[in-house]
């Protein structure tokens, strides 16, 4: 069942790179008593996620910020190695924190899995965000075409802020 507003997020274990190496990241230390934006992609380099998803929150970081928000986070199922090698290569590092949920269990702990074999790419994420205040989903929006960030984009995420 997909999680929906008003509910608490599970307890999750996140994996982030940074420079001394893999470190877990819980979900108490993300989201409890913050106000936090929260957006996942199928997989980091793949190019809607690239050229199109992430860009959006990058740009308007500072504008999201400045409307409240504590972090803006990314997760994908992607290992944390690869989610580091993307945040260097959008040049995000120190301004999204990029985690891995590399076997998908938050993503399937919140019904927002999808099956992407027939791409060759596996269990992995649906694309979505969501405004998480105090670890309870606030507003989520879930694209329902494949391809498109546009309903889980940067600005629809400003104009719910």
């Amino acid at each position: 069942m997909t999680i929906k507003v008003g509910e608490r997020l599970p307890d999750a274990v996140f994996k982030t790179k940074t420079d001394e190496g893999v470190i877990e990241v819980l979900s108490d230390t993300l989201f409890k008593g913050k106000k936090v934006v929260l957006f996942a992609v199928p997989g980091a380099f793949t190019p809607t996620c690239s050229m199109n998803h992430l860009p959006g929150y990058l740009e308007n970081r500072d504008a999201i910020l400045a409307k409240g928000a504590d972090s803006i986070v990314v997760v994908a199922v992607n290992d944390p190695h690869v989610m580091g090698a993307w945040a260097k290569a959008t040049n995000g590092e120190g301004k999204i924190t990029y985690l891995s949920d590399g076997n998908a269990t938050f993503t399937k702990a919140i019904g927002l899995d999808i099956d992407l074999a027939a791409v060759s790419m596996g269990v992995r994420s649906k694309r979505y965000s969501m405004l998480v205040e105090d670890g309870v989903v606030k507003q989520l929006n879930v694209e329902t075409t494949p391809g498109q960030a546009v309903t889980s984009s940067a600005a629809t995420i400003l104009e719910q802020l």
